[in-house]
């Protein structure tokens, strides 16, 4: 059963990735046996794939979102046929898909909205308002930034900065994250402040749990406030 082969899959090569890429692997297969019921391997078809791919479309994911699902099913399905040496074609495989399908174009937030977003972080001088300045003079991912160590944050040096690079509770999206990204402005503020109140081995220990960094969680915070200043 396909349901079976995510679990094999999690427990042989998920032991050391984050909870999101569990939960990732779960929902895919949640929604392959709900469009297609839990099949075995050998009796899925490609008909299967095709319908799985409309089923996603009606469910209005956008086209990234549906062509990340599909690796997700594509690996389970990959994985567990060269651990029982199975000889399968993979049916969900060279599929079309159309990913800027449902992808809206992102309109730049205006400078002064910028600024003064900036002057209530300073006014209100609290670490949901240090992640925000951190990231607004920076382009961190919001991950990125919640995630720091203090040991990350450079400012004894001629050019202060911040140096991106995995940490147990937080990795980073590819290898190519890995960075050194200089501090200025509000950032360069933000950073001074969230290390001298950090009394842990991370600069935002209220966000770090279970050796997890809830992103996710700081981002709704922000949001909610930000809804007030953005336009």
């Amino acid at each position: 059963m396909f349901s079976e082969a995510v679990e094999l899959y999690l427990r042989l090569k998920g032991h050391d990735k984050p909870k999101t890429f569990h939960t990732a692997a779960r929902r895919a297969g949640r929604y392959l046996t709900e469009c297609c019921g839990d099949k075995d391997l050998a009796d899925i078809k490609r008909s299967d794939a095709t319908q799985f791919r409309d089923f996603l479309v009606d469910m209005d994911l956008s086209g990234s979102s549906i062509v990340r699902v599909f690796t997700t099913i594509k690996s389970v399905f990959n994985f567990v046929c060269s651990e029982y040496g199975l000889d399968l074609r993979n049916p969900f495989s060279g599929l079309y898909m159309n990913r800027t399908d449902g992808v809206r174009e992102r309109v730049p937030v205006p400078q002064k909205s910028i600024v003064r977003v900036q002057s209530e972080c300073a006014k209100i001088d609290d670490d949901i308002r240090w992640i925000s300045a951190l990231i607004s003079d920076t382009g961190m991912r919001l991950s990125e930034a919640v995630g720091l160590a203090k040991t990350d944050i450079i400012l004894d040096h001629p050019y202060p900065h911040v140096v991106i690079k995995p940490h147990p509770w937080r990795r980073l999206k590819t290898e190519g994250s890995k960075r050194i990204v200089p501090l200025v402005g509000s950032a360069l503020w933000a950073a001074k402040r969230a290390s001298e109140a950090s009394n842990r081995d991370q600069v935002f220990p209220r966000y770090i749990r279970d050796n997890e960094c809830l992103a996710n969680s700081a981002s709704a915070a922000i949001n909610k406030w930000l809804k007030n200043h953005i336009p």
